[in-house]
């Protein structure tokens, strides 16, 4: 199935970043959603309509749970559904970034098969399948063996090292930051970082397509207290990620303090 699905994903991405390109960020049509969820922008509407089209026509049977179409209960009878969000990091978008990315992946029976993150304004096109491997425009992706060390280079938000969230005080870590989670896991799978975390509960379709290439890339992803993750859950959150080469992933969940 991964096979199968991969090139319908990559392809699905490339139509996708031609729609989301053809608006200026700065200029599409914006507006806040409830409960302070965040901005929407006319140019997610217009990525998550291509997508639906394209994907959900190949793939009939499949279930659907996407950042911009409402929530039914329809695909909880699915034993495999996309997991979409259209532009992560609709702000870098607005403020006409580049660091932005549409994020596809493929859930069979909790578990994500098929994979695709794709940056159309920095040509960086990550992919994978489970047994395929991770690639960034088709070159393998690994990611790093580092240990917990004051070189070891970890994307998260400036929050997430308060003290008050980790055992005996936040490690000693060179922390960066990239505004797209999905973005981020990418980048941990390419071993240009080697491990990235969040503390907050995480929608799936931030979380989905990233976590497939952090491990097949060999890398290990779970929640912030080391459990696995399992995707099209009735109320699709995660109780923050964890993502890192193995031994920066071990050493950053034995840091970590129960959640308060």
């Amino acid at each position: 199935m991964p096979a199968a699905d991969l090139p319908l994903l990559i392809d699905a991405a490339r139509i996708a970043g031609r729609v989301a390109t053809s608006f200026v960020g700065p200029s599409a049509a914006r507006w806040d959603k409830p409960d302070d969820a965040g901005p929407v922008t006319e140019a997610d509407l217009a990525v998550n309509d291509a997508l639906a089209s394209s994907l959900r026509l190949a793939r009939p049977d499949y279930g659907w749970l996407s950042e911009e179409t409402e929530d039914d209960d329809a695909r909880l009878s699915a034993d495999t559904v996309f997991i979409i969000d259209p532009i992560d990091g609709t702000r870098s978008f607005v403020e006409g970034g580049r660091t932005w990315a549409i994020s596809i992946a493929i859930a069979h029976k909790g578990q994500i098969s098929a994979a695709v993150i794709y940056l159309p304004r920095r040509n960086k096109l990550y992919a994978a399948g489970v047994g395929l491997g991770a690639t960034l425009n088709g070159a393998s992706l690994t990611a790093t063996q580092a240990g917990m060390a004051p070189d070891s280079t970890v994307l998260a938000a400036r929050p997430t090292f308060h003290d008050k969230h980790w055992r005996d005080g936040a490690p000693p870590i060179d922390r960066h930051y990239r505004p797209s989670l999905a973005y981020r896991l990418s980048l941990v799978g390419q071993g240009r970082f080697d491990g990235m975390l969040t503390l907050r509960p995480s929608w799936e379709w931030d979380i989905a397509a990233g976590a497939l290439i952090v491990t097949e890339a060999g890398g290990r992803i779970t929640d912030r207290t080391g459990a696995p993750l399992r995707f099209n859950n009735s109320h699709p959150t995660l109780n923050g990620v964890v993502a890192a080469g193995p031994h920066l992933h071990s050493a950053l969940v034995g840091r970590l303090g129960p959640v308060r």
